[in-house]
């Protein structure tokens, strides 16, 4: 069988042909259009050129937003006005033919990750993706847990301290570089993860602050979450998990957390994922399957 997989986000939006055993073929992308009708029409496209001579079983489309896959309606907000607020699942099953389902960005590359990457030997996941912000899933029996509000794994939303920043602005790439703009006076945008490491690196002391402190506030949430849902394993994505300090960094400070606390005696399991940007397609197609 084959399905189709799309990724919406804000600037583009990626698509492909997934198998049932989670390979891809076909890969391509377009610029995320700037109105609904042209949207459409692109995601129209795609399913043309991807399904010419091929039966397709459907559509998965991982979305920002808060996606309600039943109701067909993502409330919330997102970079993309127009497809939120109405029953935009219908409208997609109506112009491609096929059914269709849809869900978050972060959840789907949850299931991406449990499906086929760093997490298919667990049935409970916490998912991490640290980006702009922090996003996150939580995973059971290889089934996102939304909740009644769609809120599921929003970690980003977690208070971190008693001035009452959130983990998105203290734990993530985006904060940190944020943060670091604010101290020197800057506009937000001058600096990306990337310089902020190398100016760590080179003894800036500001940044070296900044990173350490971001380290500590993940180590916290991870500590929290392994005792609240008790996950077999806790998985991070988003550029940064790639770095081979990361999640060594991250678990050095847990481990102080934990002789702290004396009591508690489960070691959270921390992976890096392994699907990179295939994981929201992928995760698209297996809340289809599911």
């Amino acid at each position: 069988m084959n399905y189709l997989a799309y990724d919406v986000g804000g600037s583009s939006v990626k698509y492909a042909l997934v198998d049932e055993q989670g390979k891809l073929s076909g890969k391509g992308g377009f610029v995320t259009p700037g109105t609904l009708e042209e949207f459409y029409a692109e995601v129209v496209e795609a399913c043309q050129q991807l399904g010419k001579g091929r039966d397709l079983t459907g559509a998965g489309f991982s979305m920002p937003g808060a996606v309600d896959d039943e109701s067909g309606v993502i409330g919330g907000s997102s970079a993309l006005d127009y497809i939120h607020d109405f029953p935009i699942k219908q409208a997609l099953a109506a112009k491609l033919g096929l059914p269709v389902s849809m869900e978050n960005d972060a959840n789907c590359a949850a299931l991406g990750e449990a499906w086929t990457g760093a997490g298919r030997d667990y049935d409970s996941l916490a998912y991490f993706v640290i980006g702009t912000g922090v996003g996150g899933a939580v995973v059971h029996d290889k089934k996102v847990v939304r909740g009644p509000h769609q809120h599921g794994g929003e970690f980003g939303y977690m208070v971190m301290n008693d001035d009452y920043d959130i983990l998105s602005e203290v734990g993530s790439t985006g904060g940190l570089c944020r943060q670091l703009a604010m101290l020197r006076n800057v506009p937000e945008d001058t600096y990306d993860g990337r310089m902020v490491y190398e100016m760590a690196a080179q003894g800036e002391e500001d940044a070296q602050r900044l990173i350490d402190n971001m380290y500590e506030y993940l180590a916290r949430a991870v500590y929290n979450i392994q005792y609240t849902y008790d996950p077999e394993a806790i998985l991070f994505g988003g550029a940064i998990s790639s770095r081979p300090d990361f999640i060594p960094a991250i678990d050095q400070r847990l481990q102080k957390i934990l002789a702290k606390v004396g009591v508690a005696r489960v070691v959270p399991k921390l992976l890096p994922c392994q699907h990179g940007n295939d994981a929201n397609l992928l995760g698209a197609v297996a809340n289809f399957c599911c």
